[in-house]
């Protein structure tokens, strides 16, 4: 057993001490990085390094978006990218005007020689009589409206009679009952069985498969979604406005980054592919593609995690006497070997001043007024547009006028003093406990949910600190993991809060025993800590159970009664694995010249560059692979290939690589020193 790999078999605390020198071969620039306005890694329990004895590097991510690129992995491990930019829609023939003179004619010329079926004109003429079933004849051969003389006042007679009337005319007439169980019969020539029959010929292509090649209609239609610098549910969200469908109808596995470049796949129930293919032409900072009818749709944890393509600029050592290639090299062969604690990243904690979790903490102690004014207060982080509505509400509680001025885009301050400004004050002036409380659940679920899987996720990062500095890297009695080892990947929450919505009733876990352990069949990897609820496990070694009573104590809470009144913030708990190993880790270290020089080529750039090559038209050579090749230059880059399971953040990975702190504005991954 090698000299790190017996370190890691040992409590990190003891490692700690050996390596005292890496702490003090940090910049300066990097000391004020960390005392910076903003909530730091320390303070949501990010504490450790699992190798603090392996020397770091200094550098910045996410300078450009195009510096972080995230491509989905699915089910069955394949890495989702975008290959096709849809399809070329073809041209509509242009039909002169005595060309649809001649089809109207032949069309009216249709309708006035149709005749309904004998069986069906005989069942029609029993139910509404001769007269009726003659001017619903009229109103399917000369587009008229009628009103039936009968009424229908069993609800059974009257599916029937829809279904009849469908039959009888071709999918052509539509009816409606009125509040008097009569029906109202019209004309509809988009539903006829003709126009669908025409339609699908119109798309079949030169092979005579249907749909411009993509077969017949399914249920559901998925493609891939390549977005640059948006948030998931800001594409979700114009892709089905500009489709006018609601948002839930689209459904996805998992949200990606905003400030990157990603790939995923999507998909949307009943929607022609020529429809979403036209977006193409519409839509900005997003492109789609790779369309497939299927039967199902996808679902939130269709995945098996995410690739991972990062450029970090700037690159220096941390100890100028190191060399970089070997730190990589000693970094990463770590990394693959030993994992990273799986903590959950800065972006879990928000943006502003304030963490989230802090503001999960009130939620869960029912302190509703303590809450809503830290959503609501004034800090140094905040959107800058925001401030003046925050100090307002300081300085008067005048929810009205905070709310003028609040911007929109603050959803849940708007949410908040709206609901107050419509609240009756008491005597004094202030609002009630209840007012409060009301106020802070008229906050869109997902965020005010998110408020505690903060608090729940920095108790987790914690215990997992301490976990790790009580036994280091080996599996102990009473360590717990998955019960159904076919569960393992589904053990974390899904990625961003949007996701925790996701239930996890099937997942158990179990403590493992000496003789669990004595059989070999269980590391690391496979070690879990539960988020702190009232539908999981804790471990049952003790000294690790009273982590969680001693931490959730200094809040005056109790791990082991996290059921509340308000059910959004009675929070059932989940299962996370302690270490994540990252897969296919690959890095390439190159000098550049300009700050802004790109480094890493897009699914796009490499499509659009291959279709160039493949058609004789010009492209660039260095635009064909992921990695941009070495320039030369004064400054210095690494670039990194990575895949991760669900839930890591990749921030993390590279904390454990770089041995940095993380918390620059978390929503940027902005590791910079």
């Amino acid at each position: 057993m090698s000299e790190q790999e017996e370190s890691l078999k040992r409590p990190v605390e003891e490692v700690n001490t050996e390596v005292t020198e890496t702490a003090t071969k940090k910049t300066k620039i990097e000391e004020s990085a960390v005392q910076d306005e903003g909530i730091t890694e320390k303070d949501v329990g990010i504490n450790l390094y699992l190798t603090p004895e392996l020397s770091g590097f200094s550098g910045q991510i996410k300078q450009r978006y195009t510096d972080f690129l995230v491509n989905e992995v699915d089910k069955s491990d394949n890495v989702v990218h975008l290959l096709d930019k849809g399809f070329k829609m073809p041209k509509k023939p242009q039909l002169t005007k005595e060309e649809r003179e001649a089809n109207r004619a032949e069309e009216l010329a249709s309708r006035q020689n149709f005749e309904v079926k004998p069986e069906l004109k005989t069942e029609l003429i029993e139910i509404f009589g001769e007269g009726d079933f003659e001017k619903i004849e009229e109103v399917y051969k000369k587009a008229t409206k009628m009103e039936t003389e009968k009424s229908f006042e069993d609800k059974t007679t009257r599916t029937k009679i829809h279904q009849l009337l469908r039959a009888a005319f071709n999918n052509e007439l539509e009816s409606v009952t009125t509040s008097e169980n009569h029906f109202k019969i019209a004309r509809n020539n988009k539903n006829s069985r003709v126009n669908k029959e025409v339609k699908i010929n119109q798309t079949k292509d030169a092979n005579g498969v249907e749909n411009w090649g993509y077969g017949p209609s399914k249920e559901f239609l998925h493609f891939t979604l390549q977005k640059e610098n948006k948030d998931t549910m800001d594409a979700v969200n114009t892709i089905c406005k500009l489709l006018r469908f609601p948002t839930k109808a689209m459904r996805f596995a998992g949200t990606k980054d905003r400030r990157a470049v990603t790939c995923q796949r999507l998909s949307l129930p009943k929607i022609g592919v020529d429809r979403l293919n036209a977006l193409n032409r519409t839509l900005k900072g997003m492109i789609l593609g790779g369309f497939k009818y299927e039967d199902t749709s996808l679902s939130l944890g269709d995945l098996n995690g995410n690739e991972f393509v990062i450029a970090i600029r700037d690159v220096k050592t941390i100890d100028p006497n190191s060399d970089l290639n070997t730190i990589l090299e000693k970094g990463c062969e770590s990394l693959s070997t030993n994992g990273f604690i799986n903590y959950f990243g800065m972006q879990r904690f928000g943006t502003f001043s304030i963490s989230t979790h802090e503001v999960g903490k009130e939620l869960l102690l029912e302190n509703w007024e303590k809450a809503a004014n830290l959503i609501l207060s004034d800090q140094p982080n905040v959107l800058p547009k925001s401030k003046e509505a925050r100090q307002l509400w300081e300085s008067t509680h005048d929810a009205a006028a905070a709310l003028k001025l609040m911007p929109r885009q603050c959803i849940a301050e708007n949410s908040l003093l709206f609901s107050l400004s419509n609240q009756r004050k008491n005597e004094d002036g202030t609002y009630s406990a209840n007012s409060y409380c009301d106020a802070i659940v008229k906050i869109p679920r997902n965020l005010r949910t998110m408020y505690v899987h903060a608090y729940q996720s920095y108790v987790w990062n914690a215990v997992a600190t301490e976990r790790v500095k009580l036994y280091g890297l080996k599996v102990v009695p009473g360590d717990l993991v998955i019960a159904d080892k076919n569960s393992h990947e589904e053990v974390d929450e899904l990625d961003d809060f949007a996701e925790d919505l996701n239930t996890q009733e099937f997942i158990r876990a179990r403590a493992l025993t000496q003789e669990d352990i004595d059989s070999g069949k269980y590391t690391m990897s496979d070690v879990v800590l539960p988020t702190p609820g009232f539908d999981i496990i804790y471990p049952s070694d003790q000294a690790l159970k009273q982590v969680y009573v001693d931490i959730m104590k200094k809040d005056d809470m109790d791990p082991f009664k996290m059921r509340r009144k308000v059910r959004d913030f009675s929070m059932a708990g989940s299962y996370r694995n302690i270490i994540q190993k990252p897969k296919e880790l690959e890095y390439k270290i190159i000098h550049y010249k300009e700050p802004t020089q790109q480094l890493l080529n897009t699914d796009l750039e490499i499509l659009n560059n291959k279709i160039g090559k493949e058609n004789g038209q010009k492209y660039m050579k260095a635009k064909l692979e992921r990695f941009m090749p070495d320039q030369g230059g004064d400054k210095t880059a690494v670039l990194i290939k990575m895949q991760l399971g669900t839930s890591a953040y990749a921030t993390m990975a590279l904390r454990e690589l770089m041995k940095l702190e993380t918390s620059r504005r978390g929503d940027m991954c902005d590791v910079r020193v």
